[in-house]
């Protein structure tokens, strides 16, 4: 799913009223009444809505939502907040429908005077700017705002909360609608992306509304959402018939140090369960027993040191290597990384004390295996290539450091961000809080690792490694809560995971035969039903 700036979405707009054909206020129309079902269906037992609209277009969306609330019986009460000396022309037109409609109530804010108490539950509708905001918001309107926010309701804001940048950092935090549910049209905002951004947004849905497809396919953009569509075009069947474990590589990983050989199990029993068809070990030597008894699937190359990692030999039989995961940064290990890096060509996934061990020795840096994957969290990245002073800036900066180093960088968090040596960037939309618990970094390193030893591109490697990671983490609250999930629970439910991907398992296709096939997309469209992902 494309991620579109704020221009390039009113000129799909534009381009749907031109070429589909479309009126613009048919298409307001069609947007207001994809918001209605949503809320109906979400906030069931609800009977009173105040709705703040602006003078703008999104305004407009709001007047047309209160129109149609109003006509299936609900209690509307409409503010209309004095943002522009001249309404748009859909503002306009919307306003003369709402007024003919009996038992509609109109409250024009001239003043903070004019804002009211409620003595009884309601659910705020944000209709105020959306994306139309092309500056710093004053006056009035920030009082609107703060209103709004010290109000103890529901909110739901149309497109984007109101006083959000959604293309830039925020300019003044003080001004901008907290939002409970962010409904966004067809497309998700970069600022959406963004942790900084988390109390305002809210949990956010895509709703379709009928944009030119032809438009939406053609439209370049650097930005991605990857939703589980663009997953399953990755995923590559297995052959049923002439297969065998030398078919899906053989990957190494390089992990663990004295009171740290429970990332080399994590690690490793991802890495097969990802689908890796051999896989070598190399850690201590004291962490034979350890390993041999935990994942006896794998072979272990033992270092001559009982402790750490300090020598890697015959590295050019393996597909895919992986290092990292509780490998410390003793000088012997950082002269075993330096030689790695200076004798192993092939694309590599380099996470945890790997990357602390760069950020130790930036030099290394340009010794890195092109195409390779770091897989930093947010204070490694800070780390290994400087702080910011907002996610935005991050994102820029993760985006030139893949372009320098010719590498794939995946930033963890709630939407871990993919960026790639072309300058892309690939937000990931599975997952759950659950996943910020120890160990889940070094279950993604084994997850991608086996991925590029079965022979995806690091590229795809990256992209559905993070997502599988993260739909297995959403599966594991099937029998456990977010509170109590552990790493080893991801790896149990990556089978699930896969089973979702995979529309022809046995699983899926037995469900399909018996109930019919009724996933739920992440775009939700007025044809579709509606979901509940996160």
């Amino acid at each position: 799913m494309k991620i579109l700036p704020v221009n390039l979405i009113r000129e799909a707009d534009a381009y749907t009223i031109k070429h589909n054909p479309i009126r613009s206020i048919d298409l307001m129309e069609k947007a207001a009444e994809v918001c209605v079902d949503w809320i109906i269906e979400n906030f069931a037992a609800t009977e009173h809505f105040e709705i703040y609209c602006g003078q703008g277009n999104n305004g407009g969306d709001g007047l047309a939502i209160a129109r149609m609330l109003t006509e299936k019986g609900y209690d509307v009460y409409v503010h209309l907040v004095k943002t522009s000396p001249k309404p748009s022309k859909d503002f306009t037109t919307n306003i003369k429908r709402l007024t003919n409609i009996a038992n509609v109530r109109i409250n024009e804010i001239d003043s903070i005077q004019d804002l009211k108490e409620f003595h009884y539950d309601i659910v705020i509708i944000d209709a105020i700017f959306g994306t139309g905001l092309s500056k710093p918001i004053e006056g009035l309107t920030i009082d609107v705002i703060n209103y709004i926010n010290k109000l103890e309701y529901p909110v739901i804001s149309i497109d984007a909360p109101s006083g959000l940048y959604c293309d830039n950092p925020v300019d003044d935090a003080n001004a901008i609608v907290n939002a409970t549910y962010t409904i966004s049209f067809q497309f998700p905002k970069l600022a959406f992306m963004f942790e900084q951004n988390n109390k305002y947004v809210g949990s956010f849905r895509m709703l379709g509304i009928g944009l030119n497809e032809e438009f939406i396919n053609e439209v370049e953009t650097k930005n991605y959402f990857n939703i589980l569509d663009d997953i399953k075009a990755i995923y590559r069947p297995r052959d049923k018939v002439y297969a065998n474990k030398g078919t899906y590589g053989h990957a190494l990983l390089i992990c663990g140090s004295l009171g740290k050989m429970g990332a080399a199990i994590l690690s490793s029993r991802a890495c097969l369960r990802s689908g890796a068809g051999m896989l070598t070990v190399h850690c201590p030597s004291s962490g034979n027993i350890i390993l041999q008894t935990s994942i006896p699937e794998a072979m272990l190359n033992l270092d001559k040191n009982e402790n750490i990692i300090s020598d890697i030999t015959k590295i050019d039989r393996y597909e895919a290597i992986g290092i990292g995961p509780g490998i410390g940064t003793d000088p012997l290990t950082v002269k075993t990384f330096r030689n790695l890096l200076s004798n192993y060509d092939k694309p590599m996934v380099i996470d945890a004390d790997a990357i602390n061990i760069l950020s130790l020795h930036k030099e290394l840096l340009n010794n890195i295996p092109k195409n390779s994957i770091l897989t930093p969290h947010k204070k490694e990245f800070e780390r290994l290539f400087g702080n910011c002073t907002d996610d935005f800036e991050r994102n820029n900066l993760q985006r030139e450091m893949s372009v320098k180093y010719n590498i794939f960088i995946v930033l963890k968090g709630a939407y871990s961000a993919i960026t790639t040596p072309e300058g892309e960037c690939h937000f990931n939309s599975s997952g759950t809080p659950g996943m910020a618990t120890a160990g889940s970094g070094d279950v993604l390193t084994g997850v991608i690792t086996g991925l590029l030893a079965q022979g995806y591109s690091p590229k795809d490697a990256a992209i559905f490694g993070v997502y599988l990671h993260g739909l297995a983490g959403e599966n594991c609250l099937a029998n456990q809560t977010q509170e109590t999930m552990m790493a080893n629970d991801i790896i149990d439910n990556l089978h699930s995971a896969y089973s979702e991907i995979n529309d022809d398992s046995p699983l899926r296709t037995l469900f399909n035969e018996l109930f019919g096939n009724d996933d739920d997309d992440y775009l939700d469209d007025d044809e579709d039903d509606d979901d509940e992902n996160n």
